[in-house]
């Protein structure tokens, strides 16, 4: 480059397209487009060739720029390789920035070029195998030959695959009896949930010492377990060992329900890597004299999968297990992974994008077997010095506090995992396949046509993944699946156009496909819809499940009292709710159980409902009168008398015959604010005629609330009424004391009472007038000017009132000041 405009130009040319390429990016990520893809098929398909127009430019970007930097080079197949590469994109795209930064002080004459020798320039680069793909190979199924191969009809529960019982306290025989739960469901017990209860750590565990240093990774290997010779030379190993590492490769994209490709096993002194896909893998049950003997520690990262993929595939179980995922959790970790552990405690980078590589390749690249190696080589280290600071902060004397032990027994739990067969629910989609979650998950409903295609779909995929012993996902993919169901198409175009990319199984069987497509719309147009399948539950285990609502929506009922006598003394009313079990606004639904229980009462003073007769003021005369002469011939003051036995009432039989009254009376709380202008009293004694007639017009005509007032409040009330006669008849005489003056003073105060009185009996009150009245704004003022003119109507003189403000602030001169002064 000559010169400096010559740089600018092609600066410019660069800078240019990529700002505005930067600006368009952005713009479309600030679009939804999940939505965009879910609810438009013609757009989720441009996006789909787009996707994988990028992803091919970007990754022979990146195969440009790593063969000049001697980086190696990701692997960019799908979306998901961009995150799972990304440290390997971020050293990339560093190799280059850093390139072109020394570029650039070569040309500006910071550096000076150097020239490397004839011999070093001439040399050329090994090439490396780092550029093979390791994801999603194209191999034979080794499931295929295995001793045992694979079924995925099954017909009953999970049978333990154990011949035999080391270290048992439970017989081999006892522990794989058929039992039955508690919902009716039969299945095998845990062979070593006793010896799992039971275990007791030893006290290693608990005592904090120096970690013990690993071996370099450098200047050591692993060793490779592929015959059963070799596997029996390990055992022998092992049990000389105090702790071991282990951890577990799997494989699940094309197989239904996954196998375990490899096996690594680490001491403080040994590694080793057992190939698991050889035919006689069922042999590995061995192993149990190790992973079942109590004095040998086990250290996992993350078992939750581990221990259900060790019983499924080998019939292999774990007592006496340590997971540091529990640990970073319970020390409250910023990361749980193991890559976090290997880079906080041991400075090693862990090459994760090697984490979803297809591990059935044979043989195992060196990339794959010295990562694998990785993952237990460091594991028994990390675990000493996480043990250490758990002992630190555990405290014995506060069990919350006591972390180590909250590890030891998530531990256990993963331990006492069982796995199942994974049955498929074709009428509810329950299981770990079923569609009942996936349902769940997605934002927006289907219409009965859709809902009766997805679900008809997939259960298609799920019955060719189990024949074909591949994964569902592999089959047809989720997002696939429900394009399907949208776009409901028809023909060949319009179905690949929804599930792009295509799997071979899926082309082979595209009429297949259509054919049940085509079945599924026409069911679907009497079928269920979706929307139901969430507002009702599917009932367990009744046919007919009763449906009990919550207490909190309803007023709780009373039965009525019953009377000594022999009969009732209210009668039985039609008891009402106070809220309907559904709104008629949002219908179903707010029809949540965990919204029904936070629901209350609006109403503070609503405390109790429940259903009363129609009273009459004999009732509560007789109450009052009852109460009140217990309480003066008894000397605790107490009332020994029911109300059904000694109120005075009419049978029946003798009553006139009266509408019943199905209203419902609300009792108010009592003690509580009355509201204005309620009548303080509890009620008026009622005017009770002699006549058989005379209960009418009592409290029936009253209103439907009333406080039902205790006896003390009614002998305090009776006492207030007394105070307010003595004040009222002391009032009474000082008006007649007052009457009497003004009746022996003088006719003219007397004259101009009595016209006060007769105007204010016979008159109506004034009205003002306001036509005549004088002005306001032109007021006449009482006193005039010097020169006889009036003074002016100020109407903002009373504002004038307020308090005045500090005065104008004096300027200080040259001198003495005023406050010494001398």
């Amino acid at each position: 480059m000559e010169s400096g405009g010559d740089f600018n130009a092609i600066r410019d040319s660069i800078s240019y397209p990529l700002l505005a390429t930067t600006r368009l990016v952005n713009q479309v990520a600030a679009e939804d487009l999940g939505f965009q893809r879910a609810s438009n098929p013609s757009v989720a398909t441009r996006l789909d060739q787009n996707d994988a127009r990028l992803l091919q430019l970007a990754q022979r970007l990146l195969d440009s720029s790593a063969a000049s930097s001697g980086i190696v080079r990701p692997q960019l197949d799908d979306a998901e390789d961009v995150e799972a590469n990304w440290t390997g994109i971020v050293d990339v795209i560093d190799s280059l920035l850093e390139k072109a930064d020394i570029t650039l002080d070569e040309f500006s004459g910071v550096l000076r070029r150097a020239s490397p020798p004839h011999e070093q320039a001439s040399t050329p680069k090994s090439k490396s195998h780092d550029f093979y793909n390791f994801r999603n190979q194209d191999l034979a199924k080794p499931q295929r030959l295995f001793e045992v191969v694979p079924v995925n009809q099954f017909t009953g529960p999970f049978r333990p695959l154990l011949t035999t019982k080391p270290h048992a306290i439970v017989p081999y025989s006892e522990s794989m009896k058929l039992i039955t739960d508690e919902d009716g469901v039969a299945h095998y017990p845990h062979p070593y949930q006793t010896e799992i209860e039971q275990y007791q750590y030893p006290a290693t565990v608990r005592t904090e010492c120096a970690p013990i240093p690993y071996k370099p990774f450098e200047t050591t290997t692993a060793t490779f377990v592929e015959t059963p010779e070799k596997v029996a030379e390990m055992l022998e190993d092992l049990k000389g060992a105090s702790e071991i590492a282990i951890d577990l490769e799997h494989h699940d994209w094309r197989s239904y329900i996954g196998i375990v490709s490899l096996m690594q096993i680490s001491t403080r002194n040994k590694d080793w890597v057992v190939d698991t896909l050889k035919p006689w893998r069922r042999k590995l049950e061995m192993l149990n004299e190790v992973f079942t003997d109590p004095r040998i520690l086990k250290v996992f990262h993350g078992s939750h999968m581990d221990s259900m993929w060790l019983q499924r595939d080998f019939g292999l179980y774990i007592v006496g297990m340590f997971d540091t995922y529990h640990a970073a959790s319970a020390l409250g970790y910023s990361g749980r992974s193991l890559a976090f552990l290997l880079r906080t405690f041991v400075n090693f980078e862990a090459q994760k994008q090697y984490q979803t590589a297809d591990w059935r390749i044979r043989p195992l690249p060196t990339e794959l077997f010295d990562y694998a190696r990785s993952d237990t080589h460091f594991l028994l280290y990390i675990y000493d010095c996480m043990r250490n600071e758990l002992i630190r902060k555990s405290s014995s004397r506060k069990p919350e506090n006591d972390k180590i032990q909250n590890v030891l027994e998530n531990s256990k739990l993963y331990n006492l995992q069982r796995f199942e067969n994974p049955f498929y629910d074709t009428e509810h989609g329950e299981g770990p396949g079923g569609w009942y979650k996936l349902l769940a998950r997605t934002p927006s409903l289907l219409s009965k046509e859709q809902f009766s295609v997805f679900r008809a779909v997939h259960k298609w995929r799920d019955e060719l993944a189990r024949n074909l012993d591949d994964s569902t996902h592999y089959i047809l993919t989720n997002v696939a699946l429900f394009n399907i169901a949208q776009s409901i198409p028809m023909n060949e175009s319009n179905l690949f156009s929804a599930i792009q990319p295509t799997s071979l199984p899926v082309r082979q069987r595209k009429n297949e496909l259509l054919g049940v497509i085509a079945k599924a719309k026409i069911d679907g147009q009497n079928g269920p819809e979706m929307a139901d399948l969430f507002d009702h539950p599917k009932p367990r285990q009744e046919e007919t499940p009763q449906i009990q609502p919550p207490a909190s929506s309803f007023a709780p009922r009373l039965p009525p009292p019953a009377d000594t006598s022999g009969h009732q003394l209210f009668s039985v009313a039609h008891t009402q709710t106070l809220r309907t079990p559904v709104s008629k606004f949002w219908g179903a639904t707010l029809n949540r159980r965990d919204q029904e229980q936070r629901r209350t009462f609006a109403t503070d003073s609503m405390r109790l409902m429940v259903t009363l007769p129609k009273l009459n003021p004999q009732i509560y005369e007789n109450t009052t009168a009852t109460a009140y002469s217990a309480n003066q011939s008894s000397p605790t003051g107490t009332i020994e008398t029911t109300i059904g036995a000694d109120i005075p009432h009419r049978r029946a039989a003798e009553r006139e015959s009266q509408t019943e009254n199905n209203e419902v009376f609300t009792l108010s709380r009592l003690g509580g604010k009355r509201k204005r202008g309620q009548n303080p009293t509890f009620a008026p004694e009622p005017q009770i005629s002699s006549s058989e007639g005379g209960a009418g017009g009592g409290l029936e005509d009253q209103a439907d609330e009333m406080s039902v007032p205790s006896y003390e409040e009614l002998l305090q009330e009776e006492k207030r009424a007394k105070r307010r006669e003595t004040k009222k008849a002391k009032k009474e005489r000082k008006r007649a004391n007052r009457e009497a003056l003004r009746m022996t003073g003088d006719s003219q105060e007397g004259d101009g009472a009595e016209n006060k009185n007769v105007g204010a009996a016979g008159k109506e009150e004034e009205l003002f007038d306001y036509a005549n009245a004088p002005s306001v704004l032109h007021a006449q003022t009482e006193e005039e000017g010097s020169k006889g003119k009036k003074k002016a109507f100020n109407p903002y003189m009373k504002a004038m009132d307020a308090p005045k403000g500090l005065g104008r602030v004096q300027k200080e001169s040259a001198g003495r000041s005023g406050t010494f002064m001398g």
